[in-house]
């Protein structure tokens, strides 16, 4: 059970990726291309996804424990740094050259679309690059346990 709902959680998202178009470059390109050709549609599918986040992580965390956890993990750091300002911007200039993000990439795997069987392994050694330089500039951080939080 345990491993059961993490696997259809991902299934449906990766389902939901793929019938928004958020799964589709082109698409992603087009909604960040604000002053050519923008498809306002994938506003549609953020902005439904921020409710029902909203209202599930308001349910969710009314709850004793996760259902497949014995608690909540819950971030605690506050500070902006260099790697709250750069981070996101090295994520959001990647994807707006590409068009594609991680979770619409490895949903694209099972497509096989070229571009994709590029990226997904870069976005892996970009992933333990910066876990390395973490690691080596904080140790405790590339474990990710300072910021996190344990919420009875």
């Amino acid at each position: 059970m345990a491993l059961l709902l993490p696997l259809l959680s991902g299934l449906l998202f990766g389902l939901g990726l793929v019938v928004s178009g958020m799964a589709d470059p082109a698409k992603v390109l087009n909604f960040l291309d604000v002053a050519g050709t923008w498809d306002p549609s994938l506003a549609f599918v953020m902005g439904g996804a921020v409710i029902v986040a909203t209202i599930g992580f308001r349910r969710a965390l009314r709850q004793p424990h996760p259902w497949v956890a014995p608690r909540f993990h819950m971030p605690t750091a506050r500070q902006i740094d260099a790697r709250v300002i750069f981070g996101p911007a090295i994520f959001g200039i990647g994807w707006g050259l590409s068009g594609i993000c991680p979770g619409p990439a490895l949903t694209s795997l099972t497509l096989g679309a070229p571009g994709v069987l590029v990226f997904v392994p870069a976005m892996f050694a970009g992933m333990a690059l910066a876990r390395w330089l973490a690691g080596r500039s904080h140790p405790s951080t590339a474990q990710g346990t300072d910021a996190l939080k344990t919420r009875p």
